[in-house]
């Protein structure tokens, strides 16, 4: 064997530079098993049918524990809709939350001031 063997044939691909930023953004889409930014790919807007399949928890989806201090009338409420709808408490608040952030910014406002009352 000669050291011509050794040749490298094809030339290497230039990856182009990323910054930190965008390199631990990607990982965090590679993990959520989205698709990479890096590549020139543009990410694409939900659909809330897709967000709903989503919520499945038999899905990829990463769930994390959470602890909230509810009213008693907050917690009748959701059993009664947990109760006619056959649906998770937890995927309940999920949806309503995507609801909730899916309006406008003074929709917001309108809604917690009039929780506030």
């Amino acid at each position: 064997m000669s050291l011509t063997d050794l040749k490298r044939k094809l030339p290497k691909n230039r990856r182009k530079a990323v910054s930190v930023d965008d390199f631990i953004e990607d990982a965090n889409n590679y993990a959520f098993g989205k698709k990479s930014l890096i590549d020139g790919e543009q990410p694409q807007q939900q659909t809330t049918a897709e967000f709903i399949k989503g919520l499945d928890k038999n899905s990829a989806k990463v769930y994390r524990r959470a602890t909230f201090t509810l009213t008693e009338k907050s917690i009748s409420q959701l059993d009664e809709i947990n109760q006619n709808s056959n649906i998770a408490k937890s995927k309940i608040l999920r949806i309503l939350i995507d609801d909730f952030c899916s309006k406008s910014s003074s929709a917001q406002t309108k809604l917690l001031n009039k929780k506030r009352k």
